[in-house]
């Protein structure tokens, strides 16, 4: 994909496809920030963040539970923490007024990890929005859709069908409930490589920080937000069998070392 747009001159562009407002930053905050010390434009794109009036129950649900009130636009909100999160990296936020799967018929938590509904047509629409946008990239970034949850299984589907080699992350908090679950069925084969974040990782907790109304849910509150991603990048490098703090993503060989990060 490097060198698709043929400027040379102007800064290498990377995307990361992102179903949520958080995911990205979530399972790769340290691998973003260290593509901009590389030099590297980053924007962090995510799929859906359409604000939705009048909320069907189980989609209202999902900020009830979090103390919001239900006059409260909850995307708008989280919108808003994705901007400041993604400033804290300094990369562009780009959110696609997509709705997310609880504003599409799933209407309970066990259909969110139930697949994809044959009446789901957000696929193709989300393609259609993707595909110029990667295209136009050096480098794209996107969930392995670990845990199953069915909006990152469309947006791993998506990613496929724009480019073929993309690099996978691990789904937070996902991953640290199943390390070693393999990625979706739709990823491409590839190779684990490691990306060395220590000198990135405070400044990922700190981004991450920002998306204050997922913290208590997430993390179980604010002040476990460090800790919980030290002991997970810890336990990534262990898990390949080495130290330090690292995020591990999925694809062809040699494909991370291109982009100057390792």
């Amino acid at each position: 994909m490097t060198g698709r747009t043929g400027r040379r001159h102007r800064p290498r562009r990377a995307v990361a496809v992102s179903p949520h407002l958080d995911d990205a930053v979530f399972s790769v905050g340290g691998t973003l920030a260290a593509l901009v010390a590389a030099g590297w434009f980053v924007e962090v794109l995510t799929c859906f963040t359409a604000s939705v009036p009048d909320p069907a129950p189980f989609a209202l649900s999902t900020q009830l539970d979090k103390g919001l009130p239900a006059h409260v636009d909850y995307l708008a909100l989280r919108r808003a923490e994705d901007a400041a999160a993604c400033r804290r990296l300094g990369v562009r936020p780009v959110h696609l007024p997509l709705p997310e799967a609880p504003h599409r018929g799933y209407d309970s938590a066990p259909e969110l990890f139930a697949g994809v509904r044959p009446d789901d047509p957000v696929g193709e629409a989300l393609v259609v929005a993707l595909r110029p946008r990667l295209l136009a990239a050096d480098l794209v970034l996107a969930p392995q859709a670990l845990g199953g949850h069915v909006d990152h299984r469309v947006v791993a589907e998506a990613v496929v069908a724009c480019v073929p080699d993309a690099l996978w992350w691990r789904d937070v908090p996902y991953v640290s409930r199943a390390p070693d679950e393999r990625p979706w069925r739709a990823v491409p084969p590839g190779v684990e490589q490691a990306v060395d974040i220590r000198p990135y990782l405070d400044v990922k907790v700190d981004a991450a920080g920002r998306y204050r109304t997922q913290l208590d849910f997430q993390f179980g509150g604010p002040t476990r937000v460090g800790p919980a991603l030290h002991a997970l990048a810890a336990a990534e490098a262990g898990r390949l069998a080495g130290r330090g703090a690292v995020e591990v993503l999925w694809g062809p060989a040699g494909r991370l070392a291109s982009t100057g990060v390792v």
